[in-house]
Order: C-alpha cells, then structure tokens, then sequence
C-alpha cells in the first residue's frame, strides 16, 4: 500500500490565515477612507440641477473642493527675520507685526494698531517686560514709552506665532 503522508494543515476550515485577514481588512480600510474623501470633494448640496461649464465633461469634475476660510492669511515668510525700521507705529496685519523689529531711540512713544479682524494683544516675552495690551479688537491701539534702551521682544498671546521686536537706542 502506497500512502503519501501530507503535512496537517492547521488552519480551520472555512478561515483565512492572518495576512490575508490582515490585508482584507486594509482594503476595506482603505475603500472606506477613499469613499468619504471623494464624498467631500462633489459638489455642494443643492434643490437645483447642477450646472455644467464648457471646461467640464461633468458636475463632477473638479478633483479638489475650494475652502473659504477667511481671516486666515498667513505670513509667507517668519516676521521676525527683517532689518530694524526706524518709526513710531507697528501694523497689525494678516497675523503678523509690520515692522517686524522696529527700532527706535529712548523716550520712544510707539503705538501698534490692529488692522485684523481678529483680536490680537502685544506682550512682552520675558517675564517682568513693559508690554501688557488687553486684547485689540480692530482698529483698535495700544501704546506704550519706552524710557530704557534694550531689546524688547514681545508676541501676540491668542496666536503665538506672531513675534517681533523693538530695539531701544540711546
């Protein structure tokens, strides 16, 4: 009698070993999250039919949604990194301090105006500085003397990301 013995086969019947199971389950993943990704890039939910353009084959051709996301403008570049302007006023503006370092000599009145329509505060970096505004709405300004020479960093509190500084010469 002529009996080929096969190894056994330890999977249950009926089931698939874990790699298969594991790719299975990144498939449907990854169906899933594609699914809801080209759902939120259609078009926008409306009672009349969709129109067409003559660039477009489809209401559906646009590969990417536009978002309005106003008061958003970021600097393109750090603010911090300019050469001293010389001045009394600092500009508030598309979430940046324009100048980004402005120096001045002691006895130094300078004044910030907010030109966003965001809030924003001007105040000191280290502790024990000079700068203390309460938060600007806009078109709103904050002023203050500077009576020491010295380099006077400060920041908005709500975005920290805004920086500059005041240079105070003799």
């Amino acid at each position: 009698m002529n009996r080929t013995h096969h190894p056994p086969d330890f999977r249950t019947r009926g089931r698939r070993p874990r790699t298969a199971a594991g790719l299975a389950l990144a498939a449907v993943a990854t169906a899933g999250t594609l699914g809801l990704l080209s759902a939120c890039g259609g078009p926008p939910h409306s009672s009349s039919p969709p129109s067409s353009s003559p660039h477009s084959s489809s209401p559906h051709s646009s590969s990417m949604p536009t978002m309005n996301m106003p008061n958003m403008n970021m600097p393109a570049s750090r603010p911090g990194t300019g050469r001293p302007v010389s001045g009394t006023a600092v500009a508030i503006k598309n979430f940046a301090f324009a100048p980004a370092t402005l120096k001045v000599p002691v006895g130094t009145t300078v004044t910030w105006t907010n030109e966003d329509t965001d809030a924003h505060t001007v105040t000191s970096t280290g502790p024990g500085g000079p700068l203390h505004s309460a938060a600007l709405g806009t078109h709103a300004t904050y002023s203050h003397t500077f009576t020491k020479a010295g380099t006077y960093a400060y920041l908005c509190t709500i975005h920290p990301f805004m920086t500059a500084t005041v240079e105070v010469t003799r």
